[in-house]
């Protein structure tokens, strides 16, 4: 078997040469496209009509279009310049598009470091209540707000990607209006249902962003999937849900089937410095395919420490106390941490967890993790391991039994 590169972040590619070739796996997704390409894919699928007529039959002159930018997208710039050029070439005023971007849910959303902002954006403030509209109520009555711009317009043009999240156990909320474009009030009440719940909240949200889609009137969806080393994949265009449910098909690439009971997972992250949450959902990613007493290594940059919620309870303090510490606190930040730390456990189990990262090592030791002071200690680890997965651009996969 050939050595195996494996991009982290750092100046240099790991270089995994394991033992033995019948027992390395090696789980890469798709690749896709950037630049001029992304552009063409964009077009040809806004333009399609085998799902939906096409983009720029859903509009006319006079038009006030809302572009929302739900989440990270790849190539963000290109995409909505074709958007933008299928509604002009319609006859909409190009004063009459407005583009809405949504900041990221807390302790939820992925980052995406090398994404410039959008010049022309306007970036949604949850926390000004002017910015945002009464649209409907929910099943208990209570009024749910979203972006005044989306409810003032007559039509909004989503866009979003569509990921899997494994530690949640399905499909990622990254590229969703709801909760994306909701006040700070309806965010928080999410994160602390998802805290309390764990999965349980899962099912519930995703049900409310179709309700809420179909109250806004929502018609035109473009779902994006990332490819390997910030493309795109796939680009899907129809009614949210078609379009939704076409991505995940195209995203099928990210569901790798392996076989479970590696006693070495190595994995790399999308984005080398993304946080938390990040983290969370490739050990969840990498719990798919590992022993329950097996051995996941981390190859990152991650450099922000962990909050006081998950510290604690790696220092031993029982994990259910400090979820219900956290939600009586009611405070947004303590909340989003229980909810990965919550997350993080489920998927840790018993497994030793070994970082490679920007981390101070008497931080990763007080966590009690193992710490990788090098490239050559995990190298150390891939060469000796009895079965061994990778895993490139982790928190993006959902690994499926072999």
């Amino acid at each position: 078997m050939k050595p195996i590169l494996l991009p982290y972040g750092g100046p240099e590619p790991l270089l995994l040469e394991p033992a033995d070739a019948d027992i390395a796996i090696d789980a890469r997704g798709p690749l896709g496209v950037k630049g001029a390409a992304t552009g063409k894919l964009v077009t040809a699928a806004v333009t399609a009509t085998k799902r939906l007529p096409p983009l720029a039959a859903h509009v006319v002159p006079g038009d006030r279009v809302a572009i929302a930018l739900a989440g990270p997208i790849p190539d963000a710039a290109v995409v909505v310049e074709a958007i933008r050029g299928q509604l002009e070439s319609a006859g909409v005023a190009a004063d009459d598009i407005a583009l809405l971007q949504a900041p990221p849910l807390d302790g939820m959303a992925l980052r995406t470091a090398d994404q410039p902002p959008l010049p022309a954006a306007l970036m949604f403030d949850p926390g000004h209540e002017s910015e945002s509209a009464y649209l409907t109520s929910d099943a208990d009555g209570n009024p749910l707000h979203l972006a005044r711009v989306l409810v003032d317009a007559d039509v909004v043009v989503a866009v979003g990607t569509r990921t899997w999240d494994a530690s949640l156990g399905g499909p990622s909320f990254d590229g969703d209006l709801w909760p994306a474009f909701a006040r700070t009030s309806a965010r928080n009440d999410i994160l602390r249902r998802l805290a309390r719940t764990g999965r349980k909240g899962v099912a519930p949200i995703h049900d409310w962003a179709r309700d809420i889609g179909w109250q806004l009137g929502v018609m035109a969806s473009v779902r994006i999937v990332p490819g390997r080393e910030g493309s795109i994949h796939a680009v899907e265009f129809g009614t949210p849900l078609s379009a939704a449910r076409a991505a995940l098909r195209d995203a099928a690439g990210w569901r790798p089937r392996l076989p479970g009971g590696a006693r070495l997972a190595i994995l790399s992250l999308a984005e080398p410095d993304g946080g938390l949450p990040a983290l969370v959902r490739a050990v969840a990613a990498a719990s798919k395919a590992t022993h329950p007493e097996g051995t996941i290594c981390v190859a990152c940059r991650l450099s922000e420490p962990p909050g006081a919620v998950f510290t604690r309870w790696r220092q031993g303090v029982a994990l259910a106390p400090l979820v219900m510490e956290a939600l009586r606190s009611g405070d947004p930040a303590l909340v989003a941490d229980a909810l990965s730390t919550r997350l993080f456990a489920r998927a840790l189990g018993d497994r030793r967890l070994v970082l490679l990262s920007d981390l101070e090592a008497g931080l990763i030791e007080d966590l009690e993790f193992g710490h990788a002071a090098t490239p050559e200690v995990v190298e150390r680890l891939a060469h000796r391991a009895d079965s061994l997965v990778i895993l490139h651009e982790a928190e993006r996969m959902f690994p499926r039994p072999a």
